[in-house]
């Protein structure tokens, strides 16, 4: 006879994030008792995270945390299932994260997985801990952290059960315009780059080779089709500026309004857009 109720069962999955019928096995094996259970999860938890070490960590959320418009953070967590990426477990985990560049600045990945968390452990021993209890394969792919300027964030939910599959972190040099209005542009920019994913803030981003190779390629394109060779040179700098629209954000034609670009609209709002991230989960 179990030594223990379904509320027990619902308690141990609320502490941990692990499966139902891996919490019945833990409190089974437990005799019902509650703290030996979750002991017995991290246990068989971390003996299976070499075996899911080759497994894809494709879905998972992005999480984001603002502090008064003066700094910025945005973390992607990844796990293998949407199961695990809408539990509440795993979102916190993530925010923990975020929390923690926030507080610590790291330089680089690398440097914020060997940072310390919590006394005596690193974030990817806690990252670790997350896959042993969750059952899965977690992975810490990428951060972003804007600190010099007034900076804003914007997540989209791409399912209403899912938690932030995409998400951007923008920060702006705010001139002479006010709080309010800076907050109101910037909100409006991130949610253009959620929707329309640019790869380059600027042409000057963009590097010499990559312009040059769709040169190539315009010109290729042209001949290919037959156009005339005295009409070639401006059918070649109209598709170059095709991919400039495409992919650089001031060149873009504002989402809101596309008589306008980019460009236009942070110059009517008296502000300059210093850089961006977009992140979108697994991609």
């Amino acid at each position: 006879m179990a030594n223990f109720t379904a509320a027990d069962v619902k308690k141990l999955r609320e502490s941990t994030g692990a499966g139902m019928m891996d919490c019945k096995k833990a409190l089974d094996e437990a005799g019902g008792d509650l703290d030996k259970a979750v002991e017995i999860l991290r246990v068989k938890g971390q003996k299976g995270v070499a075996k899911r070490e080759g497994r894809s960590a494709t879905n998972g959320a992005v999480v984001s945390l603002i502090e008064g418009g003066k700094a910025g953070v945005l973390v992607e967590l990844n796990c293998e299932t949407d199961f695990v990426a809408k539990g509440d477990k795993f979102v916190e985990v993530a925010e923990t994260i975020a929390k923690h560049v926030a507080a610590t600045k790291p330089a680089d990945l690398d440097a914020l997985l060997a940072s310390e968390i919590e006394s005596g452990k690193t974030v990817q021993a806690f990252v670790d801990e997350a896959n042993a209890t969750l059952g899965e394969k977690i992975v810490l792919s990428r951060f972003a952290q804007f600190t010099d300027g007034f900076v804003a964030s914007y997540l989209h939910r791409t399912s209403p059960d899912l938690p932030p599959q995409v998400g951007v972190l923008v920060e702006l040099d705010k001139g002479t315009a006010t709080e309010e209005a800076a907050a109101a542009v910037a909100k409006d920019i991130a949610q253009h780059i959620a929707a329309f994913a640019p790869k380059f803030l600027s042409r000057e981003e963009i590097p010499a080779e990559t312009v040059e190779n769709e040169r190539r390629v315009a010109e290729a394109t042209a001949r290919e089709e037959g156009k005339p060779e005295a009409a070639l040179p401006k059918i070649v700098e109209g598709r170059v500026t095709g991919f400039f629209k495409e992919n650089v954000l001031l060149d873009q034609p504002f989402a809101k309004d596309n008589k306008k670009s980019v460009q236009k609209v942070l110059e009517e709002a008296g502000v300059t857009l210093k850089r961006f991230a977009r992140f979108r989960v697994g991609v």
